[in-house]
Order: C-alpha cells, then structure tokens, then sequence
C-alpha cells in the first residue's frame, strides 16, 4: 500500500465511525447496551478476519469500514450499563471513583496490547512468515483470540435488565432512534452545561490529539536510528501506563477540589496547556521522554471529571446517545485539530503546532471555569 492507500483505509473508518455512532447510541438506549455492544464484538471479529485473509485493497476497505461500524455499535453502550447499574446498587455514592479504576483498566489495556503487539511479530514472526502470512499477522491474530473471549466474557458475565426481543419491539427500538437522538441533541441545546462541556471537550481534543498523533515524528530525529523504533515502542506503552496512573490519582485530586468535578477541569486542562508548551520546546529525548509522561498522567486525570459532569447531567434513557454525541464531538474536534496542526507543523515546526494547539486548552479552561458557575447551584 502507499501512503494514499493507508489514508483512505483511515478515511473509510472515520467516516463510517462519525456516521454511525449517534444512530447505534440511541439503539442502544432504545433496545439494551448488551446485545448491541455482543453485534460490536461480532463485528469486529469479522473485521479481523476479512483483514486476516487477504491483501486486496477493496476488501482491506470493508475491514476498515467494519472496524467503524464496531466502534460506533460499542460507543457508550457497556459505560452507560456500568453508570446506571452502579447507581442503582450506590445511589447516593460519588461515581467519578468507580470511572476512574475503569478509566485505570482500560488504559492499561492499551498498554499491555501495545507491548505483546510490538513483541509477537519478533518471537512469532519467522513461524508466521514459514505458514506464509505476515509476520504482523501474528499481533492480528492473537487480537482475535483475545476478542473471542471478550465476546464469551460479555455474555456470561455482563447483566441486564432483558428488554422485548419480539420483531415488533425491535423494529419499534430502530424506529425510536431518531427521536432518541433529537431528544439527546435538545437536551445539549437545552442544558448549557452540557453544551459548555461538549465545547469544551472538543478544545481539549483539538489541542491533544495531535501530540498523541504527531510525537514519534518529534521524538525520531532524537534517537540513534539502531535502536529508535524500539524506544518509540517502549515509550508508546509507557505513554498508555501514566495515563492509567492519571486515572487512578483523579479520584485524590478531585478530593482536594472538594468533588467540584468542573474545577478540577479547569485545573487540569490549564496544567495540560503548561506541559504540551514544555513539551513542545524540549530539545533532547530524556527531557521529552520526561515532559511527554507527565503530558500522559495528566491525561488520564481529565477523563473522569468529564465523564462525572456529563452522566449527572443525563438521564439512563438517554445515556448511551449522549456518550455517542460526545465521542462524535470528539472525533471531530480530534480531526480539525489533526488538519489545523499538520499544516502549522509544514508550514513551521511540530513545536510551533503544539504551542498554538496550548492556546485550544486555554479556551477549554475558560469553558470549564464557566461550567463551574454553571454546576454551582
């Protein structure tokens, strides 16, 4: 493939992600989180498989597409059955804790697939390469396996409530959706504090995604080209393990703000703006390496006040569209900052992006300092 080929392949999912998530999140809340997060497993495996057997562009594209249709059937399905099923067991309890230890687990998951799918293709390789397959076919392997059993762990272990599984029920859940994403689009419209938080959210993503993107490109030119790929690697898990630290030091740190889950917003995307900007002017690898994991735990710590906002504000009926509407935000304000950067970065330096890209964090602090008055009452 060349690089226009890999591009469009990243098109095909991003666009099939954005088209999809709201309507599959308000499917979710019309006809249960589970059975449409088990479609998103299945969906997956399928894509896996497709990318598995074959090498021919077309085919790789339906992988890709079916890897957005996953994301978009699984976006805020399994978060919102954990949020209403806890508060139903605790609900008088804080729930930004609880989201901080799933934020904790699921960066570590990140970490540890980043680790075992840079090792395999070096132990498992030659064996691969012998069957005739790609010695990377090894990492896409084991990941079917691994989705095999979260497809068997879902089933046996996640509860909920059975909803009407008759036609007729079902064909009303497909019906329902358009209102349920009206619905959850008013409730944006109508509640300013969830209009503040999207906005806000999305100045966040503008500013970070592209340091998430964009770092090995920085990082390269600073290493010894013998041994760069292998730091790149080992960085690359350590960046997903602070941002789990992140996540389980947010519940202490939004303690000393007192649960004023806003506050602590604002706090940490102003001490986001400051390391991106000391990130930006490193010059040598250990005191990148050094910026870039103080950069990743407080990354982790901005997750859970953000989702603690947004589910006080939200009712369970309308909990799983509104996660897609976020994610939706999200990816888009994730892209234009990709474009807004990347330009900046050719026209002037990856340093130059990611200063201008503080500024987007500066304008999320401001949001965030309104919600704060916004959240008072």
């Amino acid at each position: 493939m060349d690089l226009f080929q890999i591009s469009l392949l990243f098109g095909v999912y991003s666009l099939t992600t954005m088209a999809m998530e709201l309507p599959f999140g308000g499917l979710a809340d019309s006809i249960g989180r589970k059975p449409v997060f088990l479609t998103a497993v299945v969906a997956s495996l399928t894509s896996l498989a497709l990318f598995l057997s074959t090498s021919n562009f077309h085919v790789l594209a339906l992988s890709f597409a079916l890897i957005g249709f996953g994301r978009a059937l699984r976006s805020g399905t399994l978060d919102a059955w954990f949020v209403e099923t806890f508060k139903a067991a605790a609900p008088n309890v804080d729930v930004q804790p609880a989201l901080a230890k799933v934020q904790w687990a699921n960066a570590v998951g990140l970490a540890i697939g980043a680790t075992v799918g840079g090792l395999l293709p070096d132990i498992f390789g030659s064996v691969a390469s012998s069957l005739g397959f790609s010695i990377y076919d090894v990492s896409y392997a084991a990941s079917f396996g691994v989705m095999l059993g979260v497809l068997g762990f879902t089933m046996l272990a996640i509860v909920e409530e059975p909803r009407p599984k008759n036609v007729n029920a079902l064909r009303q859940g497909f019906a329902d959706v358009p209102l349920v994403i009206k619905d959850a689009n008013l409730l944006a419209l109508k509640h300013p504090a969830l209009s503040i938080l999207l906005a806000a959210l999305a100045f966040f993503l503008m500013a970070t995604n592209p340091v998430e993107v964009i770092w090995p490109t920085r990082a390269k030119p600073m290493l010894d080209e013998g041994y760069a790929n292998t730091v790149i690697g080992v960085v690359t898990a350590t960046y997903f393990f602070s941002i789990a630290l992140g996540a389980s030091l947010s519940p202490r740190i939004s303690r000393i703000f007192k649960r004023r889950h806003a506050m602590t917003l604002a706090a940490t995307f102003a001490c986001l703006a400051g390391v991106q900007i000391a990130l930006a002017l490193q010059g040598n690898i250990i005191g990148f390496v050094t910026a870039f994991i103080l950069y990743s735990v407080v990354l982790g710590v901005s997750e859970t006040p953000a989702s603690s906002i947004l589910h006080r504000c939200v009712e369970d009926r309308q909990r799983s569209t509104m996660l897609s509407l976020r994610s939706l935000i999200q990816q888009l304000g994730a892209a234009l900052g990709l474009v807004l950067a990347g330009a900046i970065a050719e026209i002037y330096s990856t340093p130059v992006a990611w200063i201008v890209g503080a500024v987007f964090l500066v304008i999320a602090v401001i949001l965030s300092l309104v919600l704060v008055k916004r959240l008072a009452p």
